[in-house]
């Protein structure tokens, strides 16, 4: 008998195998952000794409707040052209990670997704700075 999850079946491993690795190249998780953030130097520049209402409520230690509509060639000049940039935004209900991604992916940027956004960062029970309710300058979830 054949059930919802087998009806469609497997794609062959080769295509499996391209599809992941892709995916991969375009995206990161908050636990691996999370732990090369913890090197002396990341090899990366993580972008919180939001608002910068947003970023003073929270955001992830080490984030430079560029919000996605103001990514252009003028701003992205301070980085070499070969920099990585991760961006996030709120989480999974939010597109301005990938709108993002787009903007630096159309300046010839390396840039990666991360996953999750805020909601994944806080679900992961990290750290995160920020002024929640008006009162504090660094917080944890």
């Amino acid at each position: 008998m054949t059930s919802h999850v087998t009806a469609i079946p497997p794609a062959p491993s080769s295509v499996a195998v391209e599809h992941f690795a892709k995916r991969l190249s375009l995206e990161t998780d908050c636990a691996d952000v999370f732990e090369s953030m913890k090197q002396s130097e990341p090899d990366f520049v993580l972008l919180d794409v939001r608002g910068p209402k947003a970023y003073a409520r929270s955001h992830i230690p080490g984030a430079i707040n560029l919000p996605h509509g103001k990514i252009d060639e003028r701003r992205m000049a301070v980085w070499p052209q070969e920099t990585v940039f991760v961006v996030y935004c709120a989480g999974p209900h939010c597109n301005g990670g990938d709108r993002g991604a787009l903007r630096l992916a159309k300046l010839g940027r390396p840039v990666k997704l991360m996953l999750g956004g805020m909601t994944g960062w806080a679900d992961e029970g990290f750290a995160y700075e920020g002024d929640l309710d008006g009162s504090n300058t660094a917080s944890s979830s």
